[in-house]
């Protein structure tokens, strides 16, 4: 087992800071958006590049997150690398995101951890390492788009060294 443990900083999750990893889906007024169903709607548009990549379709599932206690360790890190991957809350809750550059197994030194709010959803890119869902303040739905399809679309690695996350200060 590693012990050396190093302290990820949380930031809040805006478009502009995840832009590197993805795409932020909620709906605010820096999305297109226009009324629709004669007045009565408005439809925020086009919010996230969903990829199912060659020879693969596009799923949508429901996962049903466990809270995880604080502080976490993070050991391990996951991509996708035939498609994207797309996580809605359902459930309100504020939750954790965890991503890391695409491209080579990640160092801990390159992570970066978001707070998201329980109105905002993330659309991990095609081959960005994130960790699996991190629910916080209690059991939480997620409406998840991601790939269907041949070929294996899921990568883990352990990290070498750690990190951990403390909302505490």
């Amino acid at each position: 087992m590693n012990e050396t443990m190093i302290r990820l900083d949380v930031e809040p999750l805006t478009r502009e800071a995840f832009a590197p990893f993805g795409d932020v889906i909620e709906a605010s007024d820096a999305a297109h958006h226009f009324t629709i169903n004669g007045g009565n709607t408005e439809r925020y548009h086009d919010l996230a590049q969903i990829e199912p990549g060659l020879a693969g379709r596009t799923i949508v599932s429901i996962f049903r997150g466990q809270p995880r206690a604080l502080p976490f360790t993070v050991t391990m890190m996951e991509r996708h690398p035939l498609g994207s991957q797309a996580f809605v809350p359902l459930s309100g809750a504020p939750y954790l995101v965890v991503v890391a550059p695409a491209g080579d197994a990640p160092d801990v030194e390159t992570v970066r951890v978001f707070l998201a709010r329980g109105d905002q959803g993330v659309n991990y890119a095609r081959g960005v390492w994130h960790h699996p869902l991190l629910a916080l303040d209690g059991v939480s739905d997620f409406l998840v788009i991601d790939r269907a399809g041949e070929g294996p679309n899921c990568d883990e690695v352990q990290l070498v060294e750690t990190g951990v996350i403390d909302l505490t200060r």
